[in-house]
């Protein structure tokens, strides 16, 4: 009795163990893998519940990251609205508010489409400003449309004085949030600071509106004085803007 005990002790573990083996060997051929999968899925259904849960947490605070961002630009978009409202309830001659429906990544600072045409009254050559100041002029309409050049476009020129010293000269687009104004007289009464303002002696803009403020003055420029200006209205992210109808359009 004694030898069979200890055989058993010795070999009884490794007949187990084979015999588990087998069991396992003939259950994945019986249900085709079925059963390892179910137990799997039955020892992995704690973690994948914790998963599950992080990550529907994860899916919610996006989502209510994504709310917060929209409500956060329509707050933007509405607070624009009222200053052009407010502006548009102070002018005395009518004018026209209009969404920026198009712009170009190749042509940011030269062009933008607007989503008000000629059947909303805006003709060809009308000043269109934005928040802060001039934005630029119609140069092409359709029925539900217009296309504006912008005053930071290199081809916009634009007659222009310091609305402190009346010295006046012509300022002309460079690509950016900043343009160039060459002065008219060889020593012009202009500092850092000065606003800038379309000239009573233009014949594309009305006289008076906001343009810049001088950022430099170059005073020893060939063959005329020169100041670097940063236009007041944000070019670059116009969303909104006025279109100033033509007193006689043609």
């Amino acid at each position: 009795m004694f030898t069979v005990r200890r055989k058993w002790t010795q070999h009884g573990l490794q007949i187990v163990l084979v015999s588990l083996v087998l069991l396992i060997a003939w259950l994945i051929r019986q249900t085709s893998g079925g059963a390892i999968r179910e137990l799997y899925a039955l020892l992995s259904r704690p973690f994948q519940s914790e998963s599950a849960k992080l990550q529907e947490q994860q899916l919610t605070d996006r989502r209510v990251w994504e709310l917060e961002q929209r409500l956060k630009d329509v707050e933007q978009q509405n607070k624009q609205l009222k200053i052009l409202v407010k502006y548009f309830e102070s002018q005395k001659k009518p004018v026209v508010t209009a969404p920026v429906i198009g712009r170009s990544a190749d042509e940011w600072w030269q062009q933008i489409i607007l989503g008000r045409g000629s059947q909303d009254g805006i003709a060809v050559g009308a000043a269109v400003t934005g928040i802060g100041g001039l934005v630029g002029r119609v140069v092409d309409t359709t029925p539900n449309t217009s296309r504006v050049l912008l005053v930071s476009n290199p081809s916009s020129r634009v007659g222009a004085s310091v609305s402190r010293s009346r010295s006046m000269g012509r300022i002309q687009g460079q690509g950016s949030q900043v343009a160039m104004m060459q002065f008219f007289e060889k020593v012009p009464d202009v500092k850092p600071g000065d606003v800038i303002t379309t000239s009573s002696v233009s014949r594309l803009f009305p006289s008076g509106i906001p343009i810049g403020r001088v950022q430099k003055v170059m005073l020893e420029k060939n063959p005329a004085p020169e100041a670097k200006i940063e236009f007041t209205a944000a070019i670059d992210k116009l969303e909104w803007v006025i279109v100033h109808p033509l007193e006689n359009p043609h």
